[in-house]
């Protein structure tokens, strides 16, 4: 599963983040530790407050564990991975949050550490924490036979796609998907070869082309967002500049906004509002439907806490009823019968909370299934009002074109430009984890030889010979 990590402060604004019901269709606490409060935003307080009698600012360790998208993840691989986590970065024992999201149809866990030692009243060391998280991530794929993502086993390979939370959220104002957005820039990129052919592609894709506040290139959508070029493509700026050519020729950014609200905008707005409200009509009766599954599902999880709830009551109230009580229970200590029973309980117990563990969790395996078959209609749904999105700014393309005399130049087949992504051969992904299992095995070996050593060290310390005759007293 892919591990992400950050240390950070404000424990109120995260624990409100955490427990935030209106992006997360499911909200589950999974556990709490340390503390002494039984609730997420107290908690986190808590850490706050111990923080006070430290200089630490940063007094939170946040992380969020992501498992592959196609893999039904049990709760015991949560488990582990926090528990390889916290041996990893020395956070055993630390108090910490554990809290589970659901959302459209993937399952993902948030784990917030406090960094801060209640004995010591020092914080924590997190250094080098990414590349740890890294190295738990990958042993995580290979002991669970996941398949590895290119940019895990080499940084280089990465998605280029990928996208903060910066860009994320300058999509989410100009209502498009933050991928989408890196995608359609990298795609008119691809297709280009000047300065004139790559402004032409973008404005293809509803982007323009302009002059940044820092003299790089950047395009800007047709809501007035600015995204920088070198940033989506992963292109440096000198090799941008010796294919479209220096950015002091282009239009600021200003000046084309206000080209986009005075040539094309009155143009092109009819139409984009026409399909925006088709879009958003067709949203709004999936997002009735997500909105009753999720109410459905919630309620089947309520009902089936309340009945695992009191099946367990009945069932400890039974392990009690065998412990006898008075004279036969003090014989029953003589003879070592209480002690069989109670270890008898503590089996049953132990194989009861995984009875009513792997139930829940079959639960939310169907209910998952059931969610991911609905996402995939809302994911083909914003792919189909997404082209038609972009086939009206390419036919205001084409227009604006007539409009100055030139003879129409837009390609019509740009949605099969999209550049081929580098997928590796299964040869070279074998070859990478076997070199990967390899780099364990000798890292261990290596280990094994070392722990040898200091042993015939020690031995030979303790099998010296004399250093000769006491002196004479």
């Amino acid at each position: 599963m892919i591990l992400k990590g950050s240390q950070r402060g404000g424990a109120k604004q995260l624990g409100l983040h955490l427990l935030k019901t209106e992006e997360n269709e499911h909200v589950e606490l999974h556990d709490i530790r340390g503390f002494m409060s039984e609730d997420v935003v107290g908690a986190l307080r808590e850490a706050e407050a111990v923080a006070k009698g430290t200089k630490c600012q940063q007094y939170l360790f946040s992380v969020s564990l992501n498992p592959p998208e196609t893999e039904n993840v049990h709760i015991q691989s949560f488990e582990q991975a926090l528990a390889a986590i916290e041996d990893k970065n020395g956070l055993d024992g630390q108090p910490r949050v554990v809290v589970f999201h659901e959302k459209e149809g993937r399952r993902h866990c948030h784990a917030v550490w406090s960094r801060i030692d209640a004995e010591t009243m020092t914080a924590k060391p997190m250094s080098f924490y990414k590349n740890k998280l890294r190295e738990v991530s990958r042993q995580l794929y290979l002991e669970n036979g996941w398949q590895m993502p290119r940019g895990l086993i080499d940084p280089k390979d990465r998605d280029p796609r990928n996208f903060t939370l910066d860009e994320w959220q300058q999509a989410k104002r100009s209502g498009r998907n933050a991928g989408d957005l890196k995608e359609l820039i990298q795609e008119a990129w691809a297709t280009s070869d000047s300065g004139a052919t790559f402004s032409h592609a973008l404005e293809e894709r509803g982007l323009y082309l302009a002059r940044g506040d820092r003299r790089g290139h950047v395009a800007v959508t047709f809501e007035g967002e600015v995204i920088s070029i070198a940033r989506a493509t992963g292109i440096k700026a000198k090799d941008l500049k010796a294919r479209i050519g220096q950015p002091d020729i282009l239009r600021s950014v200003e000046d084309t906004r206000k080209r986009i609200g005075e040539d094309i905008l009155p143009r092109i707005k009819s139409h984009i509002d026409e399909a925006r409200a088709k879009a958003d009509q067709y949203k709004a009766e999936l997002d009735e439907r997500r909105q009753e599954l999720a109410h459905g599902h919630r309620e089947e999880r309520v009902k089936l806490d309340a009945g695992q709830k009191a099946r367990a009551q009945t069932e400890a109230r039974q392990r009690a009823e065998r412990l006898r009580t008075g004279m036969k229970g003090l014989w029953d200590r003589l003879i070592g019968q209480r002690a069989k029973t109670q270890k008898q309980n503590e089996m049953e117990a132990l194989w009861a909370l995984r009875r009513d563990q792997d139930q829940r969790q079959a639960v939310i395996t169907a209910q998952l299934q059931e969610r991911q078959t609905l996402q995939d209609e809302i994911r083909a749904a914003r792919a189909r009002h997404a082209q038609a999105l972009r086939e009206i700014h390419f036919d205001a393309t084409n227009y604006r074109l007539m409009q100055r005399g030139q003879e129409p130049k837009a390609r019509p087949s740009f949605e099969q430009t999209r550049p081929p992504s580098p997928q590796p051969l299964k040869d070279q992904n074998r070859h990478r984890l076997d070199q990967l299992r390899a780099k364990n095995a000798e890292d261990a070996r290596h280990e094994d030889r070392t722990q040898e050593r200091l042993r015939r060290l020690r031995e030979n310390k303790h099998d010296s010979p004399d250093k000769g005759p006491e002196p004479e007293r």
